[in-house]
């Protein structure tokens, strides 16, 4: 294992041996797994481990000093804040807002659909806004993951990003399979034609689709030769997919009819907060921009105004794009699976379907390049804990990217587009992002109000008692929205005990440490109110998500127990033996 203290010899020898080849040491190097013997005497003292590393936490100065010197070679800082508002854009503008509007509008809220993209994307800013501190003050690769490692321990932070990994594999696959049936779409074919169909293969596993891999290659290709490189063309795709988004906007207006604005709230209230825990989803991805922090240039600056200002930039776009559709066509005639392109149609522009696809396909291609950088990133710096086989923390000395990490995590997507349907995809649609968000959160005020040895007994035992008061009220509100049909009285106790909790928190407990740069502003209230948001926006989550969220998380349990304990016990182990090793050299020298 190399540590930030081990830049010599040793780490010279084993960038030697990689550059060879692999070998096992690339991928369980520690003590317990160099024998047999040895991995049974780590498995009899599991306990012993699970006690010691369930709530262990790490530094700010070992995740930004220590955990990248593991990775050999430093990811070259090659962008500002520019590049980050096109990424933020490009992460998150994809396909979907032309099919989840569509959606929201007809079943849920008609032309107050534009309220409820308000409301959901206002409820992103706030993690947002609670991302942004973070990354200022951990600009790592592991963005959430080294967040909670910090704030809540390495357990928590193994079990968050195994289940956002997998997010990431699922949503990859899903954009990919997608791309295929657009382009099918623009070239006049029906969205399977391009698809191989194997009739020996299970249903939903037998539309073999090639194109998804291409593109996935092609996409990896871009991201492992050159940060710069990335930026470039995810600045060019995402422009483009802004002026296909100001097209139907403008296109959109001179068909506007204000009469299909009455009705504006045909299903209530209660329909527009529906439609807004749908419409969240149509803000996720951001969350990959944060791993980008170890490439940024003035991280105190850039980080904020990039994941902020492009946060703002597609709030305005969707909220145009909602307002459009709805002046196009009354709510009722909307087509839930092509919105855009049967509005148009309806107004005599069937042409501008062309437009539409191609938008679309461009957003694709943005999301995807997002999406495997984020991947990369989050698993480099996961194995750089040793929680994943360490060979894939490598950063390529010329190119100054995760190349081994981009290739893995492309393979996987890959795997899973191939074989895997869009129906059972969409099925997979889980909870994890939001249960990171929530986290992330969570983490914040911790880190706000807590910090060790300084903090008193007194404040620490109430801020645990008003987070869980938090949390509780959150889960409470979210089961209420699940089970009741427009009842109110409910939520009168469950916020009620949110809102008391969150001001004993600001009234009654000493706030311990102060943001170095850039802060949230209205802590504990606005982490707060993520955290209920979040959460509230879970009861709407179908219930196989749920059964998906703990049967992964029951897989990523027995990982730990079995592997990721161990291998993390005994970096945690030999990290802490070579800085004593190094404080006892530096007394020597100074006594000499």
């Amino acid at each position: 294992m190399v540590t930030g203290s081990d830049s010599g010899g040793q780490q010279g020898n084993t960038l030697k041996k990689r550059c060879c080849g692999c070998s096992k040491d690339d991928f369980l190097p520690e003590e317990s797994f160099q024998s047999w013997g040895n991995y049974v005497n780590a498995l009899c003292s599991t306990k012993t481990r699970l006690k010691d590393r369930l709530l262990a936490r790490s530094l700010d100065h070992i995740e930004l000093r220590e955990m990248r010197a593991r990775s050999q070679h430093e990811m070259k800082k090659t962008l500002n804040w520019w590049d980050l508002i096109w990424f933020g854009i490009g992460a998150v503008m994809g396909a979907g807002v032309f099919v989840l509007t569509g959606q929201a509008a007809r079943n849920d809220a008609g032309p107050a659909v534009l309220i409820s993209f308000l409301i959901s994307g206002l409820s992103a800013l706030l993690s947002v806004l609670c991302y942004s501190e973070f990354a200022v003050e951990l600009p790592v690769a592991g963005g959430s993951f080294a967040y909670l490692r910090v704030e809540l321990g390495d357990f928590v932070a193994f079990i968050a990003a195994g289940n956002i990994l997998f997010e990431y594999i699922v949503a990859g696959a899903s954009v990919a399979r997608s791309w295929t049936s657009y382009f099918a779409t623009l070239c006049n074919h029906k969205p399977d034609d391009f698809r191989i169909n194997v009739s020996a293969l299970a249903e939903n596993y037998n539309h073999l689709d090639p194109i998804a891999i291409a593109v996935s290659i092609a996409i990896c290709i871009i991201a492992i030769l050159s940060m710069k490189a990335s930026s470039r063309f995810n600045l060019f795709a995402t422009i483009v997919h802004i002026g296909v988004m100001v097209f139907i906007v403008v296109a959109g207006l001179t068909k506007a009819n204000v009469a299909n604005y009455a009705p504006f709230a045909p299903f209530g209230i209660h329909g527009v907060l529906k439609a807004s825990a749908i419409l969240f989803f149509a803000f996720v991805g951001f969350d990959g921009v944060a791993t980008l922090g170890e490439e940024i240039k003035n991280p105190g600056r850039d980080i904020p105004i990039g994941l902020i200002g492009s946060m703002l930039v597609i709030i305005t776009t969707y909220c145009l794009l909602a307002a459009t559709l709805c002046l196009m066509q009354p709510y009722t005639d909307i087509d839930i699976d092509a919105p855009f392109t049967i509005a148009f149609q309806a107004v005599g522009m069937e042409w501008a379907k062309y437009i539409v696809a191609f938008g679309a396909l461009k957003g694709m291609t943005t999301v995807l390049l997002a999406n495997i950088i984020g991947q990369a990133r989050y698993f480099t710096h996961i194995a750089r804990t040793h929680m994943a086989p360490p060979i894939l923390a490598v950063i390529n000395e010329k190119t100054g990217t995760p190349m081994n990490a981009t290739i893995i995590m492309t393979v996987a997507n890959s795997v899973v587009a191939f074989f895997t349907s869009l129906d059972v995809l969409s099925n997979l649609l889980s909870i994890s992002t939001l249960f990171i968000f929530s986290l992330v959160a969570l983490a914040l005020v911790v880190r706000r109000y807590y910090v060790a040895r300084e903090t008193s007994n007194s404040d620490r035992n109430k801020l645990i008692g008003f987070l869980v008061l938090i949390i509780l009220s959150s889960i409470g509100s979210s089961i209420y929205w699940a089970v009741s049909e427009n009842r109110w009285f409910g939520y009168i106790i469950t916020v009620g005990v949110w809102f008391m909790a969150t001001l004993g928190l600001k009234m009654m407990v000493k706030e311990a440490r102060k943001p170095k740069v850039w802060g949230v502003p209205l802590v504990p209230w606005l982490p707060s109110a993520s955290i209920a948001i979040n959460v509230f926006i879970m009861g709407s989550i179908d219930g196989p998500s749920f059964v998906r969220f703990l049967v992964w998380t029951l897989f990523l349990l027995i990982y730990y127990v079995f592997v990721g304990l161990h291998a993390s016990y005994d970096a945690a182990k030999e990290t802490a033996e070579s800085k004593v090793d190094a404080s006892e050299t530096e007394a020597g020298v100074t006594n000499a």
